[in-house]
C-alpha cells in the first residue's frame, strides 16, 4: 500500500513532482554556479582578488575604494624573496623550510612551514614558488574540479593555457622577472633530473 507524501509548502507530492523539483533544483544550482564564475571572472579583469588570501599581501581597497583590493605585506614579502633567492641558488624546499622554522618564522595561516608550502605543484601554480602573483600576474581558471562517479571525491583537472584568464598586477610584483626565471630553469632542472613533481609531494 502506497504512502502518500504531503509537504508544508506544496501539500500533496507525487512522484513526477519530485523529479520535476529535483531537475529545477540542479538547474538552479548550475545556473548559481556559472553566475559565481562569471563574478569571480569580473573580478579579477578588474585586478581584484578572486578567491583567498595569498602569503605576503594584506587586503585593502582597491583604487575605487571598493574591498577586494590587495597590497603587499612587506614584512612577508622579505621571506617570499628569500625563499625565491635559496631555491634558485640551490637550497631544497625541505632546507628552506627547516631554516624558516628554526627562527620562528610563521608561515602562512601562522603555521609552521612545510617544504610542499614551498615546493607546491608547478602546473597547478601552488606552493610558493609557483604563485604567479608574485610576479604581479592574477591567474584564474588554471584548472577546474569534477566528481568521481566511484568514490564521491572532487579530482582536478588542468585547463588548458588557453583558457586562463591573465590579469597584470604590476603593484603586487613581489619577485623580479630574472629571479622568477631562474627559479623555473631550476624547478626544470629538478624535473630533469629526477622526474616530474607528482602533486607537490616529492622530496627535492
Amino acid at each position: 500500500r502506497g504512502i502518500a507524501l504531503h509537504t508544508v509548502a506544496e501539500g500533496l507530492t507525487d512522484e513526477m513532482h519530485i523529479g520535476l523539483k529535483g531537475t529545477m533544483n540542479a538547474l538552479f544550482l548550475k545556473d548559481l554556479a556559472e553566475k559565481t564564475r562569471r563574478g569571480q571572472r569580473g573580478r579579477i579583469e578588474k585586478g581584484r582578488s578572486g578567491g583567498g588570501l595569498a602569503y605576503g599581501y594584506d587586503l585593502s581597497n582597491d583604487d575605487e575604494g571598493s574591498a577586494g583590493g590587495r597590497c603587499i605585506n612587506e614584512q612577508q614579502a622579505m621571506i617570499i624573496r628569500r625563499i625565491f633567492a635559496s631555491f634558485a641558488e640551490g637550497e631544497t624546499p625541505n632546507a628552506i623550510a627547516a631554516a624558516l622554522n628554526r627562527e620562528a618564522i610563521h608561515g602562512p595561516g601562522g603555521r609552521a612551514w612545510g617544504a610542499t608550502t614551498i615546493r607546491g605543484h608547478p602546473a597547478r601554480g601552488t606552493g610558493i614558488l609557483n604563485n604567479a602573483l608574485y610576479r604581479g600576474e592574477l591567474v584564474w581558471n588554471r584548472q577546474h574540479f569534477i566528481k568521481d562517479p566511484v568514490t564521491g571525491k572532487r579530482q582536478v583537472r588542468l585547463n588548458p593555457e588557453t583558457e586562463w584568464v591573465i590579469k597584470e598586477v604590476p603593484h603586487l610584483r613581489i619577485i623580479d622577472e630574472p629571479l622568477w626565471q631562474a627559479v623555473k630553469d631550476r624547478q626544470r632542472e629538478v624535473e630533469r633530473r629526477h622526474g616530474r613533481v607528482r602533486d607537490g609531494v616529492r622530496k627535492s
